[in-house]
Formats: C-alpha cells, sequence, structure tokens
C-alpha cells in the first residue's frame, strides 16, 4: 500500500517518525538491563508502524504514561501507546485497543481487606502511578479513599511500602511479580477495572491520520501480530483485545 505525500507529512512533520513509549508499564515495554534499549510490544508495533509507512523511526522513551501523554498531545512526538481515557482523549485520537490489561490492587498479607469494593473506605490510601490509566480511573471513581500519588508505576509498591499505606493500585502483572520481591504482600481477588491499551495520534493530525492508524492496528490484531508479541515477550495478565 502506499501513501500519498501529504499523509506522510502529517504523520511526520519532521521527516521521520517519532514513537513515544512509556516503561512505566511492563507489560508494553521495559529496557534491557544489558544495552539500555526499549524492547516490548508497543516496540515492535512503532517498527511494523514505520516500515508501513515506509518512514525511518525515533523512539521517545519516557518512565511515566503521563510524560508519554503529555509527548503526544503537545505533538513532541507523533504516536504513542496510551490506555483509553476520556481526559487523554481531548488532545488524542485513539484507535480501538489492541490489548487489554486487568487493574488489581495489593494489600499487606495482614490487611483486613479481602475485596475490591472494600477499598474505597476513607480509612484506605491508594497509592498509584501519577498520570496513569489507574490514577485517571480512580480519581473518578474513589469517593471516600485517599489517592497517594506515586512518581512512576513502577514505583507504586516502594511507595506503597516506605509509606505504610493500605493499598496500591496497578498493572496486575507488576504488582505480582513486585509481591514476590517483598514477602508479605497480596493481591486482592480479581480486578477493579480492564485498561484498554491502544494507540493514538494528536488531534490536530486529522481524521485521515486517525482512520489509517485504526486501520493498522486491526490490522496487526487479525494477523496475529499481536498475539505473537506477546508470547515472544513472555506477557501473562493480559489478552489480545477483539475486533474492532
Amino acid at each position: 500500500m502506499t501513501f500519498s505525500t501529504t499523509l506522510l507529512q502529517t504523520f511526520a512533520p519532521k521527516g521521520h517518525l517519532r514513537a513515544s513509549i512509556n516503561l512505566g508499564n511492563p507489560i508494553l515495554a521495559n529496557k534491557d538491563p544489558v544495552s539500555g534499549k526499549p524492547f516490548g510490544i508497543s516496540i515492535d508495533l512503532a517498527h511494523a508502524f514505520a516500515k508501513k509507512l515506509g518512514l525511518d523511526l525515533e523512539l521517545v522513551v519516557f518512565d511515566s504514561a503521563g510524560k508519554s501523554v503529555d509527548a503526544v498531545t503537545k505533538e513532541e512526538a507523533d504516536f504513542g501507546f496510551f490506555a483509553i481515557d476520556p481526559l487523554r482523549g481531548e488532545g488524542i485520537s485513539f484507535t480501538a485497543p489492541y490489548v487489554l490489561i486487568e487493574g488489581a490492587y495489593l494489600v499487606k498479607a495482614d490487611s483486613p481487606l479481602q475485596h475490591n469494593e472494600e477499598v474505597d473506605a476513607a480509612k484506605n490510601r491508594v497509592v498509584v502511578g501519577k498520570g496513569s490509566a489507574y490514577d485517571l480511573y480512580l480519581s473518578r471513581e474513589i469517593k471516600s479513599a485517599e489517592i497517594v500519588r506515586a512518581p512512576t508505576s513502577p514505583t507504586v509498591v516502594d511507595v506503597f511500602l516506605q509509606g505504610a499505606y493500605e493499598v496500591a493500585a496497578g498493572v496486575r502483572q507488576q504488582l505480582e511479580a513486585d509481591a514476590l520481591k517483598h514477602p508479605g504482600l497480596r493481591l486482592l481477588p480479581g480486578r477493579f477495572m480492564v485498561i484498554q491499551q491502544a494507540m493514538g495520534v494528536p488531534k490536530g493530525r486529522g481524521a485521515e491520520a486517525a482512520r489509517v492508524l485504526s486501520e493498522f492496528v486491526e490490522e496487526m490484531k487479525s494477523s496475529g501480530f499481536v498475539a505473537d508479541a506477546m508470547v515472544r515477550h513472555h506477557i501473562m495478565g493480559a489478552s489480545v483485545a477483539p475486533l474492532a
């Protein structure tokens, strides 16, 4: 498939594609401890999209979702990978989701909390990653508990432990990994939300750019690309989103 010069300039006004990558969600992206280079599902999709458009790719890497969102909203990056949220949607045109991720709660082993529904109480303080999908969601949904914001999602459990808070919230896979590192922690059963992880472009890029990106995501799901990437990167606790 060939794309018009106008569309390519819309996607890449700098002459190459800039992909905003968030390292705060281990299901989507991680950093190689040896080379320092990012790897993961979102990086694989970014390279595939650049290849489809016939453009060079630059990865613009951030340690939190909030920074990654800001980069695309301000057009300091040309596209990115985000949890769909209405607040973010004010500046970003989202595709349909390509991956569904579970949000879970973590507590100390001796906590009286046994169910997700018990978390929203005045006595509880819930630690979330600042600007993450969980932060945005719980800021709307929590009525009585206090929300405490860690600098990034990967630091949530550290803040939770250091501050002796009641609950930590985040990606189930990240919390499970942290629970293995720190004895005396457990996850509450079930999930408190499902995150719809999508790709997105700045709204100012127009409807045609949003349509092309949406078609790309559907192609990546239907072809098995996303499922293969999840297997390749040993991803658990997430599933390929259904076709739109």
